[in-house]
């Protein structure tokens, strides 16, 4: 990395270490229940401060789009994880599940600056350029250099050094290293080419079986075809990445389903592939945002403008190629973040959300839409500085700038107080404190759930609800992880066959879909949100 890029990113923690906000959270809190049962209780719809980091300044916060945990960092490098920990992601040196924000005290020694979220498992980074990471380790995630230990729940130190960044998809990792010719490295499951070194590392479990598994790369290693780059974003969806290089140009590579990796086509790319609509006069500015959902990539070009490819809603075309979207043109986009098939983003003095959901994660309150097909502000946050956001499994988190709204957060937020106590492993969504419910629609009740039920049909939601299931297995089922139900995979070929038919073949991995129900359609008025004069 040049000297110039490296004090950028020193200046850039200076600033981010002097400066922190308060932290809202929106979604469910049942986490053991997130994606394996419907309609769920417990669920805070509008944006809501949890009690623990009341006055903490936190600075930088994480989910992921495939997560049902949280990460949030303090001013003071404190590491604080809470929600689903079956598999030892909190990283509190056990698998109970936290429903409260919790101080890793292994990680009491180092000052976190950065952190990432997958599926399973949580990857931070420290002041002085190491990483440390806790969770499920199947597939090599952690990238300690062995598979021996399945599960780490207290933090192990990866094989990298200097490192500026950390993500995490499902299974696997990235990291982004100041090291000349390894700005980039990756470890974990292959399995779609998410790691991008030209193989799926696929082979057969034994000669005689037709079943495959995927050779789990333990030991973080540098992007061979990147080498002559150096690679300052990163992105991660459940089995893709999206990268942005000094000179603004745009890569993407692994799962291919829907186009969300923006290449005009559905085949899977086992090494970085160039998106040829960033090039030329279109290239990404050096404050440009990227984000990567379970099936879709977003990001902003020249002249701000948000451009976004892959499976947007669950009707209609999916988006073969960044095209701009237009309801978002003329905002100044801060921040952004994805998670399953829903979207926040911090702009100007508003809050933005819109997509597919289910649990009050697009935080419109209780009297609010549950979905959105169109970019729809979160009112109880208008006129607030968003700092940051970050999206996961069904909830969201948002933090705002406290120096100027302090009477403002009093005021909205007071009543939606979220108090849980500490969880010691037995039923969950017993908060003491009484949790904000959207009205029940007209019709019976049960009629109303059976509705539910069907345009719950999103794939964020299939993905959760078979990942725990089939996560023991050798062979994960990505077709529920990357929502690709009725895709049918022939032969060895990378491509993907008709989505519309139920049958599968050669390898099997296909299965059958209902089609879907057209999302909630928003009650307000459509397109672009107005802007506050």
């Amino acid at each position: 990395m040049s000297s110039s890029s490296s004090s950028a990113l020193k200046e850039e923690k200076e600033d981010e270490a002097v400066k922190g906000g308060e932290l809202l959270f929106c979604g469910a809190t049942c986490w053991d229940m997130i994606g394996r049962k419907k309609g769920i209780d417990g669920n805070l719809v509008s944006p809501t401060r949890l009690r623990p980091l009341i006055g903490v300044d936190i600075r930088y916060v994480v989910s992921g789009c495939a997560s049902c945990h949280c990460v949030a960092l303090d001013v003071e490098g404190r590491c604080y994880t809470w929600g689903r920990n079956d598999k030892g992601q909190l990283g509190h040196g056990d698998t109970i599940q936290r429903d409260r924000p919790t101080v890793v005290s292994g990680l009491s020694k180092y000052k976190i600056l950065k952190a990432g979220s997958g599926r399973s498992h949580t990857v931070v980074v420290t002041d002085d350029g190491n990483s440390l990471a806790f969770g499920w380790n199947k597939h090599g995630q952690l990238g300690v250099g062995s598979v021996r230990n399945e599960i780490e729940s207290s933090p192990v130190r990866c094989l990298v050094s200097e490192v500026t960044y950390t993500t995490c998809g499902g299974d696997f990792t990235v990291w982004l290293s100041s090291v000349e010719g390894s700005s980039i490295l990756t470890a974990g499951l292959p399995q779609y080419g998410q790691l991008g070194h030209g193989t799926d590392n696929e082979y057969n479990s034994k000669d005689s079986s037709v079943r495959l598994v995927y050779e789990a790369q333990p030991r973080p290693r540098a992007i061979a075809s990147l080498a002559g780059e150096t690679i300052v974003k990163v992105a991660c969806g459940t089995n893709h990445t999206v990268a942005v290089d000094k000179n603004g140009y745009v890569y993407t590579w692994g799962y291919g389903g829907y186009g969300r990796l923006g290449h005009r086509e559905q085949k899977d790319e086992w090494a970085p592939r160039r998106v040829d609509v960033f090039q030329n006069r279109n290239v990404l500015p050096p404050d440009a945002i990227i984000s990567a959902g379970s099936v879709n990539s977003a990001c902003t070009a020249a002249g701000g403008q948000l451009y976004m490819w892959g499976k947007l809603k669950n009707n209609g075309d999916d988006w073969m190629y960044p095209k701009p979207l237009m309801d978002l043109s003329g905002w100044n986009l801060r921040c952004m973040d994805s998670g399953g098939m829903h979207h926040f983003v911090g702009a100007d003095s508003s809050c933005i959300s819109w997509g597919q959901a289910q649990n009050g994660e697009l935080g419109y309150g209780p009297m609010g839409q549950k979905s959105s097909a169109v970019p729809k502000k979160v009112d109880i946050l208008e006129g607030m500085h968003v700092m940051s956001v970050a999206c996961g499994t069904a909830h969201s988190m948002v933090i705002v700038d406290r120096t100027n709204v302090a009477d403002q957060l009093e005021q909205h937020l007071n009543s939606h107080f979220l108090q849980l106590d500490v969880y010691d492993g037995k039923a969950i969504g017993e908060a003491k404190t009484p949790v904000p419910k959207q009205p029940a629609k007209k019709g019976a009740k049960g009629a109303d759930n059976s509705k539910k039920r069907k345009n719950a049909k999103d794939s964020s939601d299939e993905d959760e609800e078979e990942d725990e299931d089939t996560e023991e297995s050798d062979n994960t089922d990505e077709d529920q992880v990357n929502g690709k139900a009725g895709v049918k995979r022939a032969g060895r070929g990378r491509g993907r066959a008709s989505a519309s038919k139920n049958s599968s073949s050669g390898r099997g991995r296909g299965r059958g879909r209902t089609p879907a129900s057209p999302p909630v359609k928003s009650s307000g008025k459509r397109g672009r949100p107005r802007k506050s004069s």
